[in-house]
């Protein structure tokens, strides 16, 4: 039954990427190498927002809230936009258009977000002797992860790869890429 389990969340969990790539014209175009691409660039930034987060960042010693943290905060968030962005505009891309190369960034985005923080727990806890609803939670969590991801690249797309964008959405533009950006710190209250 443990086998089953673990079997089941695995696939819970990194299934809906499968299904996406094979299900969209991503398949067709032969953007594996831009997704793993994508993968090898959410991987440093994850390491670089590590870093900062450990270096900048000092552990309260009470529950006050201090304004400058939280804007340290917000600010190492952007990190990932950065990371998109550098996704989006510098890799080299074989000859695709800019919807497939938004997708394909967005679900090696996901897919190494899925991999670097979903992959340990699963492997260890979900094989254990007693069923827990926390893993199934993380594969739906993971799903979640991959819609969001995707809205990023696409929004990161509008936002850096199109020449004739609205005047008048440009500000909603930025302020829907910055949520995102600051969301840590948003809901750690």
């Amino acid at each position: 039954m443990t086998i089953f389990h673990f079997f089941n969340c695995a696939i819970l969990t990194f299934g809906p990427h499968a299904v996406y790539y094979s299900a969209t014209p991503l398949s067709e175009y032969d953007t594996v190498g831009t997704s793993i691409k994508a993968s090898v660039v959410y991987l440093g930034t994850a390491l670089v927002k590590l870093i900062c987060l450990a270096t900048f960042l000092k552990v309260p010693e009470s529950d006050n809230f201090d304004p400058y943290q939280e804007l340290l905060k917000a600010l190492i968030g952007f990190i990932d936009v950065a990371g998109l962005y550098f996704a989006l505009t510098q890799l080299t891309h074989r000859n695709i258009s800019q919807n497939h190369k938004f997708q394909a960034v967005g679900l090696g985005w996901a897919f190494a977000d899925s991999v670097l923080h979903r992959l340990a727990p699963l492997w260890i806890g979900a094989r254990g002797m007693e069923f827990t609803w926390e893993y199934i939670f993380q594969g739906l969590e993971a799903n979640a992860n991959l819609v969001f991801n995707l809205s990023l690249a696409a929004l990161g797309s509008l936002m850096w790869l199109r020449k004739n964008k609205p005047r008048t959405l440009i500000p909603i533009i930025y302020a829907c890429a910055g949520i995102p950006a600051t969301m840590p710190s948003i809901t750690s209250y």
